[in-house]
């Protein structure tokens, strides 16, 4: 079974129970993947967050529900998961740019249908800010020391990695000369998902050692299994990294013949990378089996 028939499943999962609490946990459960991954390709490919997709689905079965029945307005209010008239009524009408009353009132030949923007940015990413095709490699384990934060990515609602990693990073950096027995002048970015049925993530600001008997104060090990890598080349800002990271979940591994193994996805951060630079150079690296 490949990626896009997982996230399908999930879709048609969220429809069947369009009128109930959909937890994202069960909805990836559903697709037999992780709550993370289900988010991470959900969000590459349609560009909105699986909670804001239910969101508008259950606005839309409102929709309906407002044109084809006499059902009141609270009903169809608590039905599309809100709790009162006047929360249903504020999201309705920034959707739909109108009133449940409104609408009821004047019927589908005054539906605004919101117009589909292409992200011109991201596709002029996808030509001249990374390599397409990636490297295969198997890397070797690895020992890394450095500092840990947990945060929301860009896939969830609650998308907080702008406040988040800078802050760590800086802080990393400001004592990587504490940190003893490098290997080499090469800093990793350590991803993983906290839990199966969570859409927080942990992650490390890294550098490889050769042996870590006594760490600086505050800082952890964190061991690196040996594993397959597809790693991207990333050209440009490292904010932007996240458009790379788009195209990889949603257009490379779904078509790849490779499926994602569980383990951390790596940043690799060596010379080339300048945080301030378009001219900058860092890989993204994901472990495939």
């Amino acid at each position: 079974m490949n990626y896009l028939k997982q996230i399908q499943l999930g879709i048609d999962f969220i429809e069947t129970y369009l009128e109930e609490d959909v937890p994202l946990a069960s909805v990836a459960r559903e697709a037999g993947l992780s709550q993370w991954h289900y988010q991470r390709i959900f969000k590459a490919l349609t560009r909105e967050t699986l909670k804001d997709y239910i969101r508008a689905r259950r606005l839309a079965n409102a929709v309906e529900k407002l044109l084809e029945t006499r059902l009141g307005i609270l009903d169809i209010a608590v039905l599309a998961g809100y709790q009162s008239h006047e929360a249903f009524t504020r999201a309705f009408k920034e959707r739909y740019a109108q009133t449940p009353s409104e609408f009821r009132r004047r019927g589908r030949r005054n539906l605004i249908v919101r117009k589909l923007k292409m992200d011109e940015d991201y596709l002029r990413h996808l030509h001249q800010n990374m390599a397409p095709a990636p490297e295969l490699v198997r890397r070797p384990a690895m020992l890394l020391v450095g500092m840990h934060t947990r945060f929301y990515g860009s896939d969830s609602d609650k998308n907080n990695l702008g406040q988040q990693l800078p802050r760590l990073w800086e802080s990393f950096i400001a004592r990587l000369g504490e940190v003893e027995h490098t290997v080499r002048d090469c800093c990793y970015g350590v991803v993983l998902p906290v839990s199966g049925d969570s859409d927080e993530l942990e992650y490390y600001a890294a550098i490889e050692v050769r042996e870590a008997d006594s760490l600086p104060a505050g800082m952890q090990r964190i061991a690196i299994p040996a594993a397959q890598y597809a790693t991207f080349l990333h050209c440009g800002l490292g904010k932007l990294v996240d458009r790379t990271v788009d195209f990889i979940y949603s257009n490379w591994l779904c078509q790849s013949d490779y499926r994602h193994s569980g383990g951390p996805d790596l940043e690799i951060y060596d010379a080339s990378f300048d945080p301030l630079s378009e001219r900058s150079q860092m890989r993204y690296a994901i472990p495939i089996g």
